[in-house]
């Protein structure tokens, strides 16, 4: 008797481990896929946004490439507003070096600790 009751429950347990790990697994290709299929969508030849830089929580500056021409453009809640337009000379893109630069994960952890460490041993 007993050892039929502890047998059900195990069993409810692994059934129940199952289809959870069925539905993340699940829920991870539909993310990957959807991701994918809207990076797709949004490439295109004409427009590139080239720099972004966030002036409150919902306001936003940026530089983009339509066609040959350079535009600053400010983005709020409802609206987009032409600000400037920029010859090619008038700003630096960012190279491939600065933008490999930053740190990764791991990087950033280590540097963490290592300043928690440095904090503790002032104590």
């Amino acid at each position: 008797m007993l050892l039929s009751s502890t047998l059900d429950s195990v069993f409810d347990l692994l059934t129940v481990l199952f289809i959870f790990v069925f539905v993340l697994a699940l829920t991870y290709f539909a993310t990957r896929y959807i991701a994918n299929y809207q990076r797709g969508k949004s490439v295109g030849r004409n427009i590139e946004v080239l720099e972004s830089y966030r002036v409150t929580s919902n306001k936003y500056l940026q530089i983009v490439r339509t066609g040959k021409k350079y535009l600053v453009i400010g983005i709020g809640k409802d609206e987009i507003h032409v600000l400037a337009e920029l010859s090619e000379e008038e700003f630096t893109l960012p190279s491939e070096k600065e933008e490999t630069s930053m740190l990764s994960f791991k990087e950033l952890l280590d540097k963490a600790k290592h300043m928690k460490d440095k904090n503790q041993n002032e104590e």
